[in-house]
């Protein structure tokens, strides 16, 4: 038998139902290469954009090095300011203080652990108890007046200090300033330790400034309670002959502080509310002390008085307490001198 054939009509529609079948197929194959070619086109400009931002990343290092070089310059300047001196003059002190000239206050510099680039002379001889640490540093000389602004020029010095408002006078302020900032003290023998803390900050030198002073209350201290035994109630004269005449000093400045307002020695009624006394033959009798301390600043400048029947009678002459001192340490404005002091004193009135 033969198979039966189907009609057209069904042979028809099926034909048609193959063709959508197909046509569905292809629909599917399109629409699964759009989402393939979208995603890879994502990836890729994903993949740019990091590309694009890891170079910026790397950009951005430069940037930021250099901003660290504007800030180390930022700290740099603010190392350097401006202070007011104590004649009220604008002083801009470097960040780093190299080569001073402070004359007259070597004795500070050198508890500070500094040394000037050239130090305070009367013609060639600069403060002898200080020599064994300034001997390799050149001389200015002081006798006439201060240095002419070319002689202080050939040292080169990077900041200047000036230990008394006398020093600035004369149009000496403003030629110094020139060479180099320049500040200026009142008077910085007027208080030792003060002085010596504004020239430590000045220099950077604060914590050394600070243990200086510390270390020489603990010596006067100590020398305070050595002398306690001997000198309690007892006075102390400090005459100073020089050419120009016989001074009796007080308590203010030099070795008189370091005598009087901090050994605690009493103080002739002469000078008793005086920074100092002119002394005569005549005046002689009057100077109440137990014991005397000569300061002999000219050769032969005590000879005349001392020779005299007046002086002879005084009773601490009398008694052998006459104490011949270095006049250089006497005289001197700063810790080291007053250690001299210190020292010569409990020498004289311990040993």
């Amino acid at each position: 038998m033969f198979p039966q054939s189907q009609p057209k009509g069904q042979q028809f529609v099926a034909q048609k139902l193959r063709h959508v079948r197909v046509s569905i197929f292809v629909l599917l194959l399109l629409i699964a290469g759009l989402l393939s070619a979208c995603s890879s086109n994502s990836s890729a400009e994903q993949t740019g954009e990091l590309q694009q931002e890891q170079p910026a990343t790397e950009a951005a290092a430069p940037a930021s090095s250099n901003t660290d070089v504007e800030e180390d310059q930022a700290q740099e300047a603010v190392g350097e300011r401006t202070v007011k001196d104590e004649l009220g003059h604008d002083v801009i002190v470097p960040a780093n203080v190299e080569r001073v000239f402070a004359p007259y206050l070597e004795d500070s510099l050198l508890t500070l652990g500094v040394k000037p680039v050239a130090q305070w002379a009367s013609g060639t001889q600069g403060h002898v108890y200080l020599q064994d640490q300034l001997s390799d540093v050149p001389t200015l000389d002081f006798s006439s007046g201060l240095p002419a602004p070319e002689a202080l020029m050939a040292f080169n010095p990077d900041f200047i200090i000036l230990h008394t408002a006398n020093y600035a006078e004369n149009g000496v302020y403003e030629s110094y300033s020139k060479i180099a900032p320049t500040y200026v003290f009142s008077n910085a023998s007027g208080d030792v330790e003060k002085s010596l803390e504004v020239i430590g900050d000045l220099l950077g030198k604060s914590a050394e400034a600070k243990q200086a002073i510390e270390d020489y209350h603990a010596e006067v201290e100590s020398a305070k309670a050595k002398l306690a035994q001997v000198t309690e109630g007892k006075k102390a004269a400090i005459i100073r002959f020089a050419p120009r005449g016989i001074t009796l000093m007080g308590g203010n400045y030099f070795s008189g502080y370091v005598v009087y307002e901090q050994l605690g020695l009493g103080k002739p009624a002469l000078v008793e509310t005086e920074n100092s006394a002119m002394v005569s033959t005549e005046i002689l009798p009057e100077i109440d002390a137990d014991f005397i301390f000569t300061v002999e600043q000219g050769p032969g400048s005590m000879k005349e008085m001392t020779e005299t029947a007046v002086w002879k009678g005084i009773p601490a002459v009398k008694a052998g307490n006459v104490y011949a001192v270095e006049p250089a340490s006497w005289l001197g404005g700063g810790l080291i001198a007053y250690r001299r002091v210190i020292d010569d004193t409990l020498k004289a009135l311990t040993e």
